[in-house]
């Protein structure tokens, strides 16, 4: 479809969701999920509200201690140099929506400016509506925004399509990647484009993590040597990188609380802490103990940042959550009588038959909460009390998720809406 007409029938789509009509086609879940938020978030779709953009020296200290920081030659040799040619630009903002970086072609940075798209402003959902760095911040996932699916209409000459970029060690959202432009000059693959890119700068930070584990193994390994008993090294994220005299782990979950001295890690047991360039030699001094959870707080209240902490006799520890994780945690936490794996895969994909991707990511999940989850059927364990921490907003609770059962979760408690 030729970009003019395509952006007459979006504008036709938003104008039907907005007014309660018929629309002339549905719009992507996606982008019907995010005009869901906006509806309720209060965001008007006709003024181009803005918010304080920082200032240099403000901007200058997040870029200084931004890890994407790291990866910028990574993204500026996979997106630079087809950006001039295209009429792009490229925006690298991080996981607060705040753009750090902007590069490209110079008469679309002039616009951009006039858009507010400048360095230091704040492009998050819930500010500036639909789009394709705070829209992709909410659903952890690639996002292209064309024309109209911004639901800011002082937006519609313009599309993006934004990707997340990840920390492989700990699965932490470190901001988006950009590509923005004219409506005219964007093309549908733009977004497979931008997605391998940021894949490849997730793969550079994979590269640095090896290489400091590699470092960390080195200064550990004379001191396991002379260890009569069990011990392990590890990075500050609880990621392996040598043991002795235990069967070894890609990763330990570290405790919230976590310094040195003598501490309780949940698949060790006692253990005395110390510190290592890089990370921590822990010794192991007591028999090593599953959780005997009392209590788990499965806090979904903040997009982008969900977490499980288990309280138990010898202490507690939290563990951030995937988006798919806190998906099943949310669905197991609401059916204490447990679900079996077709059950699940017909709750997250509308689909009974992926049971495989269900019980591989059920397998990740009782790696980390030893003693915390049963299975045949999955559930909480019996002796374990659940306390779920939902957002204020029950439009809100996992943003990201598309999974029927999320979906219906969402609206039982905000009502259907407008939307369709």
């Amino acid at each position: 479809m030729d970009a003019r007409d395509a952006a007459r029938l979006l504008k036709g789509v938003r104008a039907a969701a907005l007014g309660g009509g018929r629309p002339p086609a549905a719009p992507r879940p996606e982008i019907a999920e995010s005009w869901r938020r906006m509806l309720a978030g209060g965001v008007h779709p006709d003024r181009d509200a803005r918010s304080r953009v920082l200032s240099a020296a403000e901007t200058e200290e997040r870029r200084q201690t931004s890890p994407l920081r790291e990866i910028l030659p990574v993204l500026r040799e996979g997106l630079l140099p087809e950006l001039d040619d295209a009429l792009h630009i490229m925006v690298v903002a991080d996981a607060e929506g705040r753009l750090l970086w902007r590069e490209g072609h110079t008469s679309i940075l002039r616009k951009a400016d006039r858009l507010g798209f400048a360095v230091g402003a704040d492009w998050d959902e819930a500010v500036v509506g639909t789009n394709g760095v705070g829209t992709a911040l909410v659903a952890r996932r690639p996002v292209q925004v064309f024309s109209a699916e911004h639901f800011v209409s002082s937006h519609h000459d313009w599309t993006c399509a934004g990707a997340p970029v990840r920390d492989p060690r700990d699965g932490q959202l470190l901001g988006v990647v950009d590509v923005s432009g004219p409506l005219a000059t964007m093309h549908p693959a733009t977004l497979a484009w931008v997605s391998s890119v940021a894949r490849l700068a997730e793969r550079e930070l994979r590269v640095r993590h090896l290489e400091s584990l590699e470092r960390l193994r080195s200064m550990a390994a004379p001191l396991l040597a002379r260890i009569p008993g069990r011990a392990v090294a590890v990075d500050a994220n609880g990621w392996t990188a040598a043991v002795t005299g235990l069967a070894p782990a890609d990763r330990i979950p570290l405790p919230k609380s976590f310094g040195p001295g003598r501490v309780w890690v949940p698949q060790l047991g006692d253990c005395v802490a110390e510190p290592l360039p890089g990370g921590w030699l822990l010794s192991v001094t007591g028999e090593r103990r599953d959780a005997a959870a009392a209590r788990v707080v499965l806090d979904l209240s903040r997009a982008g940042s969900c977490s499980a902490t288990v309280h138990g006799a010898s202490g507690s520890w939290s563990q951030e959550l995937s988006p798919r994780h806190a998906e099943l945690l949310f669905l197991l936490a609401e059916s204490p009588r447990g679900r079996s794996a077709a059950e699940l895969s017909a709750e997250l994909f509308g689909d009974p038959t992926r049971t495989v991707t269900v019980r591989a990511e059920l397998s990740r999940v009782r790696r980390h909460l030893a003693g915390v989850l049963t299975h045949r059927p999955y559930r909480f364990a019996g002796d374990v009390e659940v306390e779920l921490i939902r957002p204020e907003d029950p439009a809100a609770l996992l943003p990201h998720s598309t999974a029927p059962a999320v979906i219906r979760a969402r609206l039982s408690r905000t009502g259907p809406g407008v939307i369709p």
